[in-house]
Order: C-alpha cells, then sequence, then structure tokens
C-alpha cells in the first residue's frame, strides 16, 4: 500500500461518535497485517471499550506506550522515523497533534502522506469545515473541531461507517462513547437526540454521495465521455388490459440503474367505458404502483393520446411506457401509439409487447352510438343484401308480394341490428326498389298498377324505418348505460378512497382536478356576515386559485345556498358537467360528513368532561383528605395549652402544617388548571421567554442536590406563556423527582434547525427533563398524559395524577408538544418542544 510517492488516505466516516468508525479502522489494520503489509498504530481512541482493545493486539504501537504518551497522541516525528507503509490515526480533526508542535492531526497527517506513508484514518461529518454550519442549525452547538474540505477531499478512499440513532443512543447510555454522566445526559439533550442524529445520518449520506458524484464526472470528463444523463422520470399508460402490472413493473425495471429516477402510472377513464378494468384490479395496480414507489393517477377524458401527452409534457417526463394494446397495425397514423410518436416532443416512447393482446380502444374521435365500424359494415349489408335476397327469392317459386316483402324486411332488420338508422334507412329504400322491380306488376318497371301494392311498399318502408328508430334508440341507451356505469365507478372510486385513506376536501379537489385535467379546482362559501350578501371566500383549493369570484370559473357547480364547487383552466363538454354535478353532490356528502365528525368530537369532548369533573369531585372527597387532616391535627396540637411541646415538636408541627398547605395548593391548582383545559377557557398570553429565566422561577423550591441543570447560554427565547411555562416545569420536574427517587434529574436544553426539531414548519427548541429511574413500558406512555392516572396508587404522596396531564394540556395551548421517550441506559426524558419566537426565528436566518 505504502511507496516513495505521495501516500494516500483512506477515511472511515460517520454521522456522530459511537458508529464503529474506531473499530473499522482497527480491523483495516488486523487485515493488513494479516497480508504482510507492515502495519502501525499512530493513535487510536479506544475510551475504555473492550470490543475496540481487542483489536489493538498484535498491532505495534508508534511510539511504543512506554514513552509515556497517551492512546490519543500522535507522534509524527516517531512514525516517520519508523517510516511503516501505513500507519493508522484516529480522529482525524482533533487539534492535539504531535506534542509541543502546535499543530493539528491532520496537519501531522499530511507530513506522513508527504513521506509516501499510507495513512488510515477517522473522521465524524461535524467536523467537516463546509458543513459546521449545517451541522450547528442540527445540534444547536458549533464548538466542534474541524478540519478543512481540502484536507478531506485529498483522501483516495472514504467510507462511510453507518449505524442507526437508536443504535448509538444505546451504546451513550451504556457509556461506550463518553465515560461520565454528566456528559451522557449533555450528549442526550444536545447531539444525540434521535432527530439530531437522523439528520447528521442523512447530511453524511447526501455528502458522501456529492463526492462520489464529483470522481465519476471528472472521470467521464477525463475519459471524454457524455456527461451522466439527468435523472429519468417515466410515465406509464395504462389501457385497462391485464398487461397493467407487467407495465408498472417494468418501468420500476427500467428506472432501476437510474439514481433518483421515478415513475408515474396513469390511467386515462373515458366515458365510453369500452375499457372497464374492475375497481379491485384498479386498487391491485395502485398498491404496487405505491410499493415500487411510483405514482398512481385516474383521469378522465376521451382523447387518450392527448392526455397522456400533456400528463408526461407538464410533469416533465423523459419516458412513456405503453403496452402493445395500443398498437394497432390496420389504424396506422391514427391510433394511439402513432399520435404519441407524432407529438412527443424529445419523449422517448417505449412499447412493451406482451401475450394475448387484446384489441385497441375505440377510434381518438367521439364514436358513433354503434361505433364507426359496425356502421361502414352495415352499409354494405344495405348495398349486397336486398339484390342477394332478390336472387334467393327468385330461385325459390312463389306468388305471394307478401313473401317477398318479408324475406327483405327480415334483410332490414338485420342491417338495422348491424348498422343502425342511416344503413337499414338505405337498406329499406333499396329493398323497396328491388320489391317494386321485381315482384310488383309490371315486372322489370317501377310503375305501380295496383293502388294496394302501393299502400304495401309504403307500409314497407315505415316498418323498416321504425325498426331501425329502435334499434338505434337500443344503442343509445346502450350508450348512456355505459357512461352511468363509468360515473358509477368513478364515485365508488372516489368513496372507497375517502373510506380507506381518510382522505378530507383537499385531497378531493386534488382528485377533482386530477379527473377533469383543469389548472385548479376550488370551494367557495359565501361570507355569512351580513344576511343577503353576495360576498363569496375561497375556503379551499387544488392547483391555480381561481379569480374572486366562483362565477368567473369555466364550470361552476352549485352545492347548495353556501357553497360552490368551480374548476378553472378548461371548458368541459355535457358529459363531463353531468359528471361534475356527481362530484359536487359527492363533495357536499363529505362536507356534511366533517361536520357531524366535528359534532361528534365535541359530545366526545363534553362526555369527556363530565368524567373529569366526576372524578374531580372523587379526588376532592378523597386524595384531599390527607394533608387537610395533618392540617388539622397539627394546628389542634399547637393550640391545645393543657400539653407543653418541646421547640423541635412545635416545629415539626409547623413543617407539617407548612407541607399539608403546599400540597393542598398544588392540587387546587391542578384541579382548577385541569378543569380550565377541559372547558377550553384556556387563554395563554404568548410573548418571548428564555428558558433560563423559566426554569429559575419553576425551580426555585426544587432540591439543588438532586437537580442539574445544563443549558446552552446560546439558547434562544421561545414562543410560550411565562405563567403556564412555569407550571409545565415544574409539574414535570416534580414527577421524575417523585418517581424516580434514587436518580439525579437533569434539566438540558437544545435548539432546532436543520431537519430537526420543529413544530409544524417552524424551527422550535427543546427542553428535556432526565432521570434514570425505572422508566414506564411503551404501552403505558398515552395513558401516562391522561388525567387522574399514576404509576403507582399505593404511594400515599404521588397525587391525584394530573401533573402531566396539566402540563401536555399546557404545552399544546402554547402551540408546542409534549414527548415522552425512554432514556437510554433506563429511565423517563420528557421533552417540551416550543416554536422559536418570531425575532429569534429571524436572527437566526
Amino acid at each position: 500500500m505504502g511507496g516513495m510517492a505521495r501516500g494516500r488516505l483512506h477515511i472511515f466516516l460517520g454521522a456522530a461518535p459511537g458508529a464503529g468508525k474506531t473499530f473499522a479502522m482497527l480491523e483495516e489494520g488486523q487485515r493488513l497485517r494479516r497480508d504482510g503489509v507492515d502495519v502501525v498504530v499512530g493513535a487510536a481512541s479506544v475510551r475504555g471499550r473492550s470490543e475496540t482493545a481487542a483489536l489493538l493486539e498484535g498491532l505495534e504501537r508508534c511510539p511504543a506506550p512506554s514513552a509515556g504518551l497517551g492512546e490519543s497522541d500522535l507522534d509524527a516525528g516517531a512514525v516517520l522515523e519508523r517510516a511503516p507503509a501505513v500507519v493508522l490515526v484516529d480522529d482525524y480533526a482533533t487539534a492535539a497533534g504531535s506534542a509541543g508542535r502546535g499543530r493539528a492531526r491532520w496537519q501531522d497527517v499530511a507530513l506522513l502522506l508527504d513521506a509516501g506513508i499510507d495513512v488510515v484514518s477517522t473522521l465524524d461529518v461535524r467536523n467537516i469545515e463546509s458543513l459546521s454550519d449545517v451541522v450547528q442549525g442540527i445540534t444547536g452547538s458549533g464548538d466542534h473541531e474541524t478540519v478543512p474540505d481540502v484536507a478531506v477531499r485529498a483522501a483516495e478512499q472514504i467510507e462511510l461507517v453507518d449505524a442507526p440513532p437508536e443504535v448509538l443512543r444505546d451504546r451513550l447510555g451504556q457509556g461506550k462513547i463518553y465515560g461520565t454522566r454528566q456528559r451522557v445526559d449533555a450528549a442526550l439533550a444536545g447531539d444525540f437526540r434521535t432527530e439530531s442524529l437522523a439528520a447528521l445520518r442523512e447530511l453524511a449520506l447526501v455528502w458522501l454521495a456529492d463526492r462520489v458524484e464529483e470522481r465519476l464526472v471528472g472521470y467521464r470528463s477525463a475519459e471524454g465521455k457524455d456527461a451522466l444523463p439527468k435523472r429519468e422520470k417515466i410515465v406509464v399508460g395504462l389501457s385497462g388490459g391485464p398487461e397493467g402490472a407487467a407495465l408498472v413493473r417494468r418501468a420500476a425495471r427500467l428506472l432501476a440503474g437510474s439514481a433518483g429516477g421515478e415513475f408515474d402510472v396513469v390511467h386515462v377513464r373515458r366515458s365510453s367505458g369500452d375499457d372497464r378494468p374492475a375497481a379491485t384490479e384498479l386498487e391491485r395496480l395502485r398498491k404496487l404502483t405505491n410499493d415500487l414507489g411510483g405514482g398512481f393517477h385516474v383521469v378522465g377524458g376521451e382523447d387518450v393520446p392527448e392526455v397522456l401527452l400533456q400528463f408526461a409534457l407538464n410533469g416533465g417526463a423523459s419516458q412513456i411506457l405503453l403496452g402493445s394494446r395500443w398498437a394497432r397495425p390496420y389504424d396506422v397514423g391514427r391510433g394511439t401509439v402513432a399520435r404519441i410518436l407524432r407529438h412527443a416532443a424529445g419523449l422517448d416512447v417505449h412499447l412493451v409487447p406482451h401475450e394475448g393482446a387484446a384489441a385497441g380502444p375505440p377510434p381518438v374521435r367521439k364514436p358513433s352510438r354503434l361505433g364507426r365500424r359496425r356502421e361502414a359494415v352495415g352499409f354494405v349489408m344495405a348495398v349486397v343484401l336486398p339484390p342477394v335476397l332478390q336472387l334467393v327469392l327468385d330461385l325459390l317459386p312463389h306468388d305471394q308480394l307478401s313473401t317477398d316483402m318479408l324475406v327483405q324486411l327480415t334483410g332490414i332488420v338485420a342491417v338495422a341490428l348491424v348498422g343502425g338508422l342511416r344503413p337499414a334507412v338505405l337498406a329499406a329504400v333499396l329493398a323497396g326498389l328491388v320489391v317494386n322491380y321485381f315482384s310488383v306488376r309490371p315486372f322489370g318497371s317501377l310503375s305501380v298498377i295496383d293502388a294496394e301494392n302501393v299502400l304495401a311498399l309504403v307500409v314497407f318502408l315505415l316498418v323498416a324505418v321504425a325498426v331501425s328508430l329502435v334499434v338505434d334508440r337500443s344503442a343509445r341507451r346502450s350508450r348512456q348505460a355505459h357512461l352511468a356505469s363509468a360515473e358509477a365507478r368513478i364515485l365508488g372510486d372516489l368513496s372507497r378512497r375517502a373510506v380507506i385513506e381518510g382522505s378530507g376536501v383537499p385531497a378531493f379537489l386534488d382528485q377533482v382536478r386530477e379527473h377533469f385535467r383543469v389548472e385548479g379546482a376550488g370551494l367557495w362559501v359565501r361570507d355569512g356576515t351580513e344576511p343577503g350578501t353576495s360576498a363569496w371566500r375561497l375556503e379551499s383549493f387544488s392547483g391555480t386559485p381561481g379569480s374572486g369570484v366562483p362565477e368567473d370559473a369555466e364550470a361552476v357547480e352549485r352545492l347548495d345556498e353556501e357553497r360552490t364547487l368551480t374548476l378553472s383552466g378548461r371548458v368541459l363538454d355535457q358529459d363531463e358537467r353531468r359528471l361534475l354535478s356527481a362530484f359536487g353532490a359527492h363533495l357536499l356528502a363529505l362536507l356534511q360528513r366533517e361536520e357531524l365528525t366535528l359534532s361528534q368530537r365535541e359530545n366526545l369532548r363534553l362526555a369527556e368532561g363530565n368524567t373529569i369533573r366526576t372524578s374531580i369531585l372523587r379526588a376532592v372527597s378523597h386524595d384531599l383528605r390527607t394533608p387537610l387532616a395533618g392540617i388539622k391535627l397539627a394546628s389542634s396540637s399547637l393550640r391545645n395549652r393543657s400539653v407543653v411541646f418541646t421547640p423541635a415538636e412545635q416545629e415539626e408541627f409547623l413543617a407539617t402544617i407548612e407541607s399539608g398547605a403546599d400540597r393542598l395548593d398544588r392540587l387546587i391548582g391542578n384541579l382548577l388548571d385541569m378543569s380550565r383545559i377541559t372547558a377550553d377557557s384556556v387563554s395563554p398570553l404568548i410573548g418571548p421567554v428564555y428558558w433560563s429565566d423559566a426554569v429559575a422561577d419553576a425551580l426555585r423550591e426544587a432540591d439543588p442536590d438532586r437537580v442539574r441543570i445544563l443549558l446552552p447560554y446560546n439558547m434562544p427565547p421561545v414562543d410560550a406563556d411565562p405563567g403556564m411555562l412555569d407550571r409545565v416545569i415544574a409539574n414535570l420536574v416534580e414527577n421524575a423527582l417523585k418517581y424516580a427517587p434514587e436518580s439525579e434529574v437533569v434539566v438540558a436544553g437544545s435548539v432546532g434547525g436543520y431537519g430537526n426539531a420543529r413544530i409544524g414548519d417552524l424551527p422550535a427548541s427543546e427542553l428535556r427533563i432526565i432521570d434514570h429511574g425505572p422508566g414506564i413500558a411503551s404501552e403505558d406512555v398515552l395513558a401516562m398524559f391522561r388525567p387522574f392516572q399514576r404509576a403507582s396508587d399505593t404511594t400515599p404522596q404521588t397525587g391525584i395524577g394530573l401533573g402531566l396531564a396539566v402540563a401536555k394540556g399546557f404545552t399544546e395551548a402554547m402551540g408546542g408538544a409534549l414527548i415522552a421517550e425512554p432514556t437510554p441506559g433506563g429511565g423517563l426524558t420528557m421533552v417540551v418542544r416550543l416554536p422559536l419566537s418570531a425575532g429569534s426565528t429571524a436572527q437566526n436566518r
């Protein structure tokens, strides 16, 4: 591995301490030693980990431990004198370089590389200079030692050592990363929060992926090759045939080698209803698409190529994938595939063959009631059938005109059944002429001698036309039934998705906009501030918002007197308008369902309030008697003139009175707070509050020997009500002291940021109350926040179980969140998360 040229640098990169970088480095050293490479250990931070220390056995230390240097020291001079092929140097970013030389470790590594010695080292992503501001946003701390990017990019090989956040937190709790409990608690509230570790892990992956891409681009440029293609996006067109699943899987396979590629599956639902995939089949394809990472869309339209091309071009697609069911050789130039190819505008069109391909869909133009092909066949029959039937009649002996008419009428009915009205009328006229010419005297002429025969010919024509009209009307009814069936399937799909996915009005408007392929869909509500007012307010919309009044939209569907559905961007035809009315009825039902749900929630809240009040009465009658009895006994004893108490006894009685009064004050305060929360009468006065001020006020009476405060000096203010925040912190600390009597309680703070603690879209800050007591089972976490819930009813001093319920209610009233999570190593951590105040947010930005 070594040589006379400049040495090569191999870095094991991790998201945070404890990922296993030192272990991986020493494993690499052992592998090199087994391969006969001259390798020494220049620096290795074991930190008391027996598994890591075991890997040092058999590896030469340079300098030897007897030289008095600790395990984290590097003596570049000694290594240069030893001149090994490879040296293992842990903690590439540490500022502790060679003793007394004033250099950082990465500078010592540069000296070793210049001397032709290969170096294997370790590095955390937070130690990269260009990422220091991002890391500070994640962890809230920017005091990490850093390495210039040029020193990191000089590495010939960077290998990621990854570990999930849960594993890192467990290792931290077991003392495998930091040796002291104080550092462990500080890390749990800072760098080693689950959100922080996940964000650092993502940052390491993204940074390393960028380096790989840079090297690949450089390599292709040096080799004279084209740049890497852009990320692919494929649109899969489903025709409704059995090949749908194969097309979806083919799209996923096409993207298997394309980094960041994506695909969308589109089924065009036409009102003709000739392609009718079952709802279960569409749902199966939707699930398959979602499982493979794609998006599934069902849109309405008659012109399939136009819909697919519009969807692909608007979505920035690079490829369109179609099944061979849409490739019809007899329809060259006019079929779906041919039209897509003519207007693809740079899109790659893939036609995937499959076995058992069915016939293509109807033509793009709006079909006639029976279809153009059937009508064409009908015209051919209308021209051919009357003379053929007459030839057959001439071969059969008969002398009745009625026989000729009945036979020709049978032919006309056959033409009407096949081709509809127009071919049947043509057949009736031709059959009448044929009968008149060949079967009515005088034969061979179109003149008629007998008036009765004239009447027979007229009746013959009328019957033929009547039969044709009946057949045509039947075809029209069939088409209307197809339309109704298509609409029923669409609405059934909407109802099923609303029930399964629990989608609300915004999701429904997305489906409406997607189906009708319009720019925007909006729900307008009449502003009822004044009787008879005509002002409208846009309640919810999807896509591009419409104009200021719903009347200006291209399509308006009135739901009721107060609500209107509008579509903008495209004019709908008559069939689409009828379907829009069905969508409107469904939307109205959805709105009524939401109103009913709100009413049910209100009833449930009232029922919970009644339960709370009943519990409060029980608590007043039971749990408050103990402190009252103590106060009564102590005060009565002090007032008893017949007994003389010593000063110590008097002090004990007074302490009993004070303790009971304090307990009563806390219980009554929690009862009043809980009643305010259940009555929705909590009105916080939100303003900027510093965590340090809130913690100092809340812990005035806490035992300083059992509570340790670890708050960063630069914690910005949060939006909170000072009084409520005081009660929240006091209740949480009191609860921790009560249920972890043998544990020290740590109050630690951290600042949210990039990919970190947030309230909705707002950056947030956190306060963590950490104990190392018995903890709580995961299935009991939700019940823990309910009123009148206690971890143990056997302890008489645990109160009535309102502390956590009040803390959670006040936190949520201030726009924050209260979260419980296990403490690594045992115990419980309560996290109070509140949004940063507007001033501090702007300052951070």
